[in-house]
């Protein structure tokens, strides 16, 4: 697909979803690569842009430039900013309580701690993501093994499988030291992002590794 073509595609999915200040993005495309420049008005329009970019056929790659301006309002200081963010981990009924520990500079928040499972970092990242005055988020909670690795393999496998929208003889997964490694071909980059959620599903990994090709 020619990137004229997936630079419409992906204006329109900006201006398509109800999320996003689609005019003040920009998009640039070259060689199926997105880039995403501009600001938005929160953290949250910033990550809903990124997905809407990465939804577009033929899109190979998202470059995120995009900076979060507060639109002339007074961001809250970092204390108020870490207090909420603290507030909002607490809260949550997936998150076991005291393993996230939370840091803000300059808005900008990096979550550390240990969880079980990938389901309880992710949603330790959406919960910060909706909170106001949020400039960024750097994710660096581990997930902790607790399965072998012809376990996790093989429940990778089974997800990849019951998944209508994956071919999962195309794809081959490697596990070591609770580090997955997808190698093969999918159609889309959707399709890359269905597989490594199939990754991430299984109990105790820690990394994947995204070695998947697209037409």
């Amino acid at each position: 697909m020619r990137d004229t073509l997936i630079r419409q595609h992906v204006i329109e999915e900006l201006d398509f979803d109800p999320r996003i200040e689609a005019a003040h993005i920009g998009v640039a495309v070259e060689n199926g690569i997105v880039t995403l420049s501009g600001h938005v008005g929160s953290f949250a329009e910033r990550d809903a842009a990124e997905k809407a970019a990465q939804k577009v056929r033929g899109v190979r790659g998202v470059v995120e430039e995009i900076k979060v301006r507060f639109d002339g309002e007074t961001p809250p200081r970092d204390e108020d900013l870490a207090q909420r963010a603290v507030q909002m981990l607490d809260w949550s009924a997936t998150i076991p309580k005291n393993t996230v520990q939370v840091k803000v500079l300059d808005g900008w928040v990096t979550l550390n701690g240990r969880v079980g499972w990938q389901y309880q970092r992710e949603e330790a990242y959406r919960a910060i993501r909706r909170l106001a005055g949020v400039a960024g988020i750097t994710n660096s909670i581990e997930v902790m093994p607790k399965a072998s690795v012809p376990d996790v393999r093989a429940k990778i496998m089974a997800a990849l499988k019951r998944n209508a929208e994956l071919e999962a003889d195309a794809i081959k997964v490697t596990v070591k030291d609770a580090k997955v490694i997808l190698e093969g071909k999918v159609n889309a980059w959707y399709e890359r992002q269905l597989a490594e959620n199939a990754a991430w599903s299984a109990p105790g990994v820690r990394a994947v590794e995204d070695h998947l090709t697209l037409p």
